[in-house]
């Protein structure tokens, strides 16, 4: 009866693990078309300035195709923005989200978080929000936005899209 038991226990314990790993949406690496938003709680424009159309600086959605890699979805699971003067560290990679901390140096200097969120393999949510100083001439300008933003895969060959660099280690 108790060897009964025990191994019931071990069945039951084998069939949750096997169920979670099934339920993992797995990441899929290839072409990804990204619409995101950025909001300013801080805009480095000159008080009365307002951004040219297109700019960065101009909210409203921008959309753009993104070739990921299997070693961005290994390491993120998501792509990451590529910056080569930003680094994303503490990283923590789960089944559906990952989360890590976004440190610039540079043209920008400040920090932020960085998040995305899958719950099936061809769809992600986003979101960045960083807090710093941008470099604008001589004058250094406090910034704060953040960044939300969906992406859907669109099929495994990238085409003319090249991969994203991958943001640098620690």
């Amino acid at each position: 009866m108790r060897q009964s038991r025990n191994w019931i226990t071990i069945g039951c314990c084998l069939f949750t693990c096997a169920a979670f790993a099934g339920g993992q949406a797995q990441r899929k690496p290839g072409l990804w078309e990204l619409t995101s938003t950025m909001t300013f709680q801080q805009s480095p424009m000159p008080q009365g300035m307002q951004a040219p159309a297109g700019s960065p600086f101009g909210g409203g959605p921008r959309t753009v195709q993104v070739c990921l890699t299997q070693a961005m979805i290994d390491r993120y699971g998501a792509p990451m923005p590529a910056n080569r003067s930003c680094k994303i560290t503490d990283v923590v990679l789960k089944a559906t989200s990952m989360t890590g901390s976004l440190v610039c140096t540079g043209m920008m200097n400040g920090t932020g978080t960085v998040e995305s969120n899958w719950s099936e393999p061809d769809h992600a949510k986003g979101k960045v929000h960083f807090v710093g100083t941008m470099q604008m001439g001589p004058n250094s300008h406090p910034v704060e936005w953040t960044s939300e933003s969906e992406s859907v895969y669109k099929g495994p060959d990238c085409g003319s899209v090249q991969p994203v660099p991958m943001p640098p280690d620690k």
